[in-house]
C-alpha cells in the first residue's frame, strides 16, 4: 500500500490536487443536489468531504464516491414505501443535510487527509473501516425497512416499528455485510491492501451493531400522545410537539451514526494491528 496509496503524498502537487479536487467534488456535489439526494448544507458539506479525500489522493476521493453512489442509489429503491413506513418515526427524510452528511463521512475524510502528514497504515485501515462502517450501516437500514419484515430490537427482541433506531431485521443483517464487502471490494480495487477486504467487514458490520445498540440503548427516545406513538420528530406529523422518554437528550441519530463510523474507525485499527502481528492475512502495507 505504501507505493500505491501514500505514493500519492508528493507536496508539490497538493495544491493543485486541492483546488480540482474541490472542483470536482462541488460538480460531484451538485449533481447529487440536482438529483435531490443531497440538501443545500448537504451539498456544502460533501464538497469539503470529498475535496479533503482529493488533498489525501484521487483513489481516497474514488472510494468516496463509490460509497456515496451505492448508498444514494439504495436510499431511492423503493423510496415512496419506505418512507410511509417510516415518516412518523424518522426525525430526517428526502435531502441529506450537512450532519448527516459529516456524521457518515467526516471520520473517514480527515483520516484520509491527515494520512498526507503520517503516512501510517493502521490510519488507512481506521479510515476505511469508517466509511465500511458508515455503508454498512446505510445498506442494513435501506434494505431492512424496503424489504425486512418484522423488525426487533437488538436488545430486548420485541417487536419495533419500521425506521426505528435499534430495530433490526434479518434482510437488514444481510444488507449490513453487503455495504460493508461493497466498501472493502473497492478499496482493494482501488490500491489498498487486500487484507482491508476482509478488514472492512469486520469493522463495517462492527460499526452497524454498534449504531444499532446505541439507538436501542442511550438514543434519545420520543413519544407522541396525541397518536401514541413511537418518534425520533420533536414535532410529530399530527402536529404535536413528542416528548422524551428515554435516552440521552439531544443524542440524536446523527450522533449515533457518528459514533458509529467512529466506532468502525478503532475496530479497522485493531484489525490492523492483529493482522500485522499475525502475518497471515496477506498484504497489509
Amino acid at each position: 500500500m505504501t507505493e500505491t496509496i501514500f505514493a500519492q503524498n508528493n507536496y508539490l502537487l497538493l495544491p493543485g490536487r486541492a483546488v480540482i479536487g474541490a472542483l470536482l467534488a462541488l460538480g460531484v456535489a451538485g449533481m447529487a443536489w440536482r438529483a435531490g439526494s443531497l440538501g443545500r448544507s448537504g451539498l456544502v458539506a460533501a464538497a469539503i468531504c470529498g475535496t479533503l479525500c482529493a488533498i489525501a489522493g484521487w483513489s481516497w476521493a474514488a472510494l468516496l464516491v463509490l460509497y456515496f453512489i451505492a448508498a444514494s442509489g439504495l436510499s431511492w429503491a423503493g423510496k415512496a414505501e419506505k418512507e410511509a413506513r417510516t415518516q412518523s418515526i424518522v426525525s430526517k427524510a428526502g435531502r441529506r443535510d450537512a450532519a448527516q452528511v459529516f456524521a457518515n463521512g467526516g471520520v473517514y475524510s480527515i483520516a484520509a487527509s491527515v494520512t498526507v502528514l503520517f503516512a501510517a497504515p493502521w490510519l488507512a485501515w481506521g479510515a476505511v473501516g469508517a466509511l465500511a462502517a458508515a455503508s454498512s450501516d446505510t445498506w442494513a437500514t435501506e434494505i431492512g425497512v424496503w424489504l425486512g419484515r418484522q423488525p426487533k430490537s437488538i436488545i430486548s427482541r420485541t417487536n419495533v416499528r419500521p425506521g426505528q433506531s435499534g430495530g433490526v431485521t434479518t434482510a437488514g443483517m444481510v444488507g449490513s455485510v453487503g455495504g460493508a464487502a461493497w466498501v472493502g471490494l473497492a478499496a482493494v480495487l482501488l490500491g489498498f491492501p487486500r487484507g482491508l477486504g476482509i478488514a472492512s467487514i469486520l469493522a463495517g458490520v462492527g460499526g452497524s451493531i454498534t449504531d444499532s445498540v446505541l439507538g436501542a440503548t442511550l438514543q434519545e427516545r420520543r413519544w407522541c400522545d396525541e397518536c401514541a406513538q413511537p418518534t425520533e420528530r420533536a414535532v410529530h406529523l399530527c402536529g404535536h410537539t413528542s416528548r422524551r422518554v428515554g435516552g440521552i437528550q439531544r443524542l440524536d441519530n446523527d450522533v449515533v451514526n457518528l459514533l458509529s463510523t467512529i466506532a468502525g474507525f478503532l475496530l479497522g485499527v485493531i484489525v490492523y494491528c492483529i493482522a500485522e502481528r499475525s502475518g497471515n492475512w496477506g498484504a497489509i502495507d
